[in-house]
């Protein structure tokens, strides 16, 4: 049996992968996967796996919308951190889901589900299996593209509250930092540092994934691993080769801004509708 996991924490990665190996070793992982970016392209190019375990929050965005943009037929087994409305998502559509740190019984217990809906298919390939009296209780489906569908518009739904301002420690004081003033946030040495449109930079100790969680999506897009840039600070767009592009800001920065060639369409879509 062949699994995928995608995780952007290389700790956490290889610790599912050893307590996978522990619970059951004929699964064999034929591929970690680090990004959305990363498993759109794999799963083009791949046959789907036997099963996939996936985090919820990647870095470069939710990992649900690797969905919209590749066919994953596999079923999922999510992992997450916290976001407890997307968890009784999960219990309503049936697809399992680990709470970390991951409890090796709770992996036994989601892997046993898999393996107990995988042979009941097999031996009846007709009609779907019969839910458990729990999962009637929930209203479980067997439909992935529905049980995503469903968690897609939950997200959706669900407010969040971004940050407006930063407290910067610096030194035996406090700078304060606007998020408006923020032209765009760059990773160097997995520290995020922040350069404003007069630039100003401040080191925040912070991943560019903590902070990407922080502000605003409408206003702030994740170019690629190095940067996170502001929708007002883009000055243009230049074509890239392979279909990529280059968008240049208003102010310098350390090196190119190059957006990939699976992100591109994002891009557009978000810079129609960004403020």
């Amino acid at each position: 049996m062949q699994a995928v996991i995608i995780e952007d924490e290389i700790v956490a990665a290889q610790n599912l992968q050893r307590l996978i190996a522990l619970v059951n070793d004929s699964i064999e992982i034929v591929a970690v996967l680090k990004s959305i970016e990363e498993s759109v392209e794999w799963f083009s190019v791949h046959p789907n796996p036997d099963l996939v375990f996936m985090d919820i929050h990647l870095s470069d965005g939710l990992s649900f919308s690797i969905f919209e943009k590749v066919k994953i037929e596999a079923p999922v087994i999510f992992t997450t951190a916290y976001d407890e409305y997307a968890l009784k998502a999960f219990q309503v559509n049936s697809i399992d889901y680990l709470l970390k740190p991951i409890n090796i019984k709770d992996l036994e217990r989601a892997i046993e589900k898999f393996a107990r809906l995988r042979t009941s298919s097999q031996q009846y390939p007709q009609t779907s299996p019969q839910p458990s009296t729990k999962e009637r209780e929930f209203g479980a489906v067997t439909n992935y593209d529905e049980a995503i569908a469903n968690m897609l518009s939950i997200f959706r739904k669900e407010k969040t509250v971004y940050k407006s301002n930063f407290l910067i420690p610096h030194k035996d004081k406090y700078i304060p930092l606007a998020v408006n003033d923020i032209a765009y946030i760059f990773s160097e040495n997995k520290i995020a540092k922040i350069v404003t449109f007069d630039n100003r930079f401040f080191y925040e100790n912070s991943s560019l994934d903590e902070m990407q969680r922080q502000i605003d999506p409408a206003s702030f897009f994740r170019a690629n691993r190095q940067f996170i840039i502001s929708f007002k600070a883009i000055k243009d767009i230049s074509l890239w080769f392979d279909s990529k592009i280059s968008v240049n800001l208003l102010i310098n920065t350390p090196e190119k801004i190059i957006v990939s060639r699976t992100k591109v369409s994002e891009f557009k879509d978000w810079y129609k509708s960004a403020k």
